[in-house]
């Protein structure tokens, strides 16, 4: 579904990522990894058009992504980005929020098909349901991540990116959240997952990137990131058990 090559992205003389080829399937669940600075936002950030210096080749669906890549085009070719800090709007409500999520599709008159939808996230996060009155800034830490993912599922995307969605998250909270993710990748949605936590994301994509500074450092099998001993031993603590 989505692929680089050679891709390359940088902040103005900044080359932060470093001509990394990678792949999600459609279907898949893909875990990108690493360590603060590694170079993971920007690469999500530049797909989505929020960093325009970039090199390579970009496809999705089969198609190339061309320059400039703007981010209301990348949203209506069916990308979706839960970003990091999860971007509300905090003074409009939690029904308001997830309409701005469709705003692409209540420009084609989809209306019938948003409701649908708007029913299936509030399904989804069923506290959603008891807030949708509710202004976003007064939700907790954990409603507000929610609430990120739901109005990004509002796009009715065909590839999901998430920024670093478990960041500042009760222990609790962060296992929602991943289940969550889990039941999105069982009803087809294909997932890019960008997370610092790389034992939580590698315990549920089907298959792993580690990025370190800018470059792809390590790739395969989740399972088999979390047992390879260098990823153990920078990401996951020396003393794991697996």
């Amino acid at each position: 579904m989505l692929s680089l090559r050679n891709f390359e992205c940088r902040y103005g003389s900044v080359r932060a990522v470093k001509g990394i080829d990678l792949d999600v399937a459609s279907g898949e669940l893909v875990a990108l990894v690493g360590a603060n600075g590694a170079g993971k936002s920007t690469l999500l950030q530049t797909l989505c058009g929020f960093v325009p210096e970039w090199n390579g080749e970009v496809s999705f669906q089969g198609a190339p992504l061309r320059r400039p890549l703007k981010p209301a085009e990348i949203v209506k070719q069916g990308i979706s980005l839960v970003p990091e800090g999860r971007a509300l709007f905090p003074p409009l409500s939690v029904k308001e929020n997830l309409e701005l999520g469709a705003y692409v599709r209540y420009r084609r008159g989809d209306h019938k098909n948003i409701a649908e939808d708007l029913e299936f996230v509030l399904e989804l996060f069923p506290i959603l349901r008891q807030r949708t009155k509710q202004p976003a800034g007064t939700l907790s830490g954990g409603e507000q991540q929610m609430l990120a993912i739901g109005r990004a599922l509002m796009a009715k995307p065909g590839l999901l990116l998430l920024d670093e969605p478990c960041t500042g998250l009760a222990p609790l909270l962060v296992l929602v959240i991943l289940e969550t993710l889990v039941q999105l990748r069982e009803r087809g949605i294909t997932i890019l997952l960008v997370e610092q936590n790389a034992r939580a994301a590698l315990g549920i994509a089907d298959r792993g990137y580690v990025i370190e500074n800018g470059r792809i450092a390590l790739e395969g099998p989740a399972s088999a990131l979390l047992a390879d001993a260098n990823v153990q031993h920078a990401y996951l603590g020396k003393e794991c058990r697996l």
